[in-house]
């Protein structure tokens, strides 16, 4: 029996939005990685997809997380 996929919410979906704009970016760049990136430590991309990642576990909620 197949699972029903349940629809993705607001925060999977802007996860996957910043990924491409991230992936891209890297593509555009020639690297694999951001941190080979000049401004690695500033780039506002870099810190938009990683509130979306927290924004995403955390479903919008404040607080710490529990692995």
């Amino acid at each position: 029996m197949q699972e029903i996929a349940k629809p993705k919410d607001k925060f999977k979906l802007h996860l996957e939005e910043m990924l491409v704009k991230l992936q891209e970016c890297q593509v555009q760049k020639a690297m694999k990685s951001c941190s080979d990136c000049e401004h690695f430590l500033n780039c506002e991309l870099r810190t938009n997809y990683i509130k979306s990642v927290y924004g995403s576990m955390s479903k919008g909620d404040t607080g710490g997380f529990e692995f």
